[in-house]
């Protein structure tokens, strides 16, 4: 039986917010069509989130296998990284959840094809298969999530040999001895924590005099420090690689800033940063305006044009998968005629490195900035007896409140298992959570939770394992 031409909503976008999106339509009991140019999944599943976090967890065995000697334990050597095997591991993983992700399609009757999209006109696309036929299809709706891609740097121009993206990074043909990563951001400090760990030496350049540019400073400067200290990885803060020439299989760079001669390495990961994918779309035909390639929307995700919806990257920042699900989720209730929107006061966000870095709502300098009276608690992760007993003493978490309300307005965490952690602190913003809320909620010990409470009670005066804890009176409630 033929698919039809007509749906109820058409996603264009098989990524975090448009395979939610589709799967949320298909529960609402709407017809929907999902149609990407690749894999279903998008660029999180198959070249970003899934496959560098997979490559993580091997750099965390490879670097508790050396850290193993301290306590005791001798593998006999050090380990054999056998890049096929890892390889053929990572590639399951990922069809595996693609293959989740076309279940989830089945059970709720959401209909996927593959094909590059254009629009018609404000009801209609056409779609390019990849054996040369195109069709054109209808739609009441649309909703946009064609996601992004990684910024490209001119002299610096991609071969996927020896100058790679961060999609080249995930597919590992052999262990650099050496790799330039440009860009300090999450991207950039993700893998260079992945190579460093795999036996690269790796350096970084960041033309800002700072990392990861929108976390928290004092956050930011501890990582780059145990990055630097602890692992054994170059950062170089204002400097900008200028020049690259093929030398050989190696690439020689030359820089401005704090490297004064040029150096030479055998790859170079281009990480600055990301750009909508929005240009091959004909937006134009439907009316549909854009900005910079990223497409404004209102609170229920709508465009200017009523019955086209867009969301995730292609909405602007921030670029996380998270935010791009609870999006596309909003779309689909509001196409259905749900009372829906997208509100958040806080979206978290995640740094995989060791230890991780995860943040939600704002840095002390952003609250600063925004007039508030500005409490801050902090607990070091050397004063927690769970971390120790993994022999780790690096990581802290802040707390950032106003003084006149006691209401938290941003926590930030360096820590293991940060990713797991802040949620608690997103759900406290959200709910209105004070940091006396905070203090006085049990959290269970040894853990890594332990610190978010010490936090919150160093702004009262009252936390037990830090000595010379600021006495602050407790938040009167009323």
């Amino acid at each position: 039986m033929a698919s039809p031409t007509k749906f109820d909503t058409i996603v264009i976008g098989g990524g975090p917010g448009g395979y939610t999106a589709a799967i949320r339509l298909g529960q609402l009991k709407k017809s929907v069509l999902c149609i990407d140019r690749e894999r279903v999944g998008g660029v999180c599943l198959n070249w970003g989130c899934m496959p560098s976090k997979a490559l993580l967890h091997v750099g965390e065995v490879i670097a508790a296998a050396h850290e193993a000697a301290a306590m005791g334990i001798d593998f006999g050597g050090p380990p054999n990284v056998k890049l096929d095997k890892l390889n053929q591991w990572k590639s399951k993983m990922i069809d595996d959840l693609v293959n989740g992700i076309g279940t989830l399609f089945k059970v709720n009757k959401v209909e996927a094809i593959t094909g590059d999209v254009e629009f018609v006109d404000t009801k209609s696309v056409r779609v390019k298969r990849q054996d040369g036929r195109a069709e054109q299809l209808f739609a009441d709706n649309f909703v946009i999530a064609t996601g992004s891609e990684p910024v490209a740097l001119p002299d610096f121009e991609r071969n996927s040999i020896q100058i790679l993206n961060s999609d080249d990074a995930v597919t590992l043909n052999e262990i650099p001895k050496s790799i330039l990563i440009l860009g300090a951001g999450v991207i950039g400090l993700e893998f260079a924590t992945i190579y460093k760990r795999l036996g690269a030496e790796v350096t970084v350049v960041e033309m800002m005099d700072r990392a990861l540019a929108e976390t928290d400073i004092e956050v930011s400067n501890l990582l780059v420090r145990t990055l630097k200290q602890k692992q054994g990885i170059n950062i170089f803060l204002k400097t900008k690689a200028v020049r690259a020439q093929e030398i050989g299989k190696r690439v020689r760079v030359t820089f401005e800033g704090e490297i004064a001669e040029p150096m030479d390495f055998e790859k170079i990961l281009v990480a600055v940063g990301r750009r909508p994918r929005s240009a091959s779309l004909q937006l134009e035909r439907a009316g549909v305006k854009a900005e910079r390639g990223f497409i404004p929307v209102d609170a229920t995700r709508r465009t200017n044009v009523p019955n086209i919806y867009a969301v995730g990257d292609i909405t602007g920042p921030p670029l996380l998968a998270h935010k791009a699900m609870k999006e596309g989720v909003v779309a689909a209730e509001v196409i259905a005629g749900l009372p829906s929107a997208y509100d958040p006061l806080a979206v978290p966000n995640c740094v995989y490195t060791d230890p991780q870095v995860a943040t939600v709502g704002m840095s002390e300098e952003q609250a600063k900035a925004a007039g508030y009276d500005v409490g801050v608690g902090r607990f070091r992760l050397a004063a927690l007896g769970r971390a120790r007993t993994i022999g780790l003493s690096d990581g802290m978490v802040k707390i950032i409140t106003d003084k006149k309300t006691d209401l938290v307005l941003g926590v930030a965490i360096f820590s293991p298992m940060a990713e797991a952690m802040i949620a608690e602190a997103a759900l406290g913003i959200e709910m209105g959570a004070t940091a006396e809320d905070i203090g006085l909620t049990i959290h269970p010990h040894p853990t890594f939770s332990e610190p978010i409470m010490e936090a919150a009670e160093v702004l009262h005066g009252r936390a037990i394992h830090i000595a010379n804890a600021p006495a602050t009176p407790v938040h009167a409630k009323t």
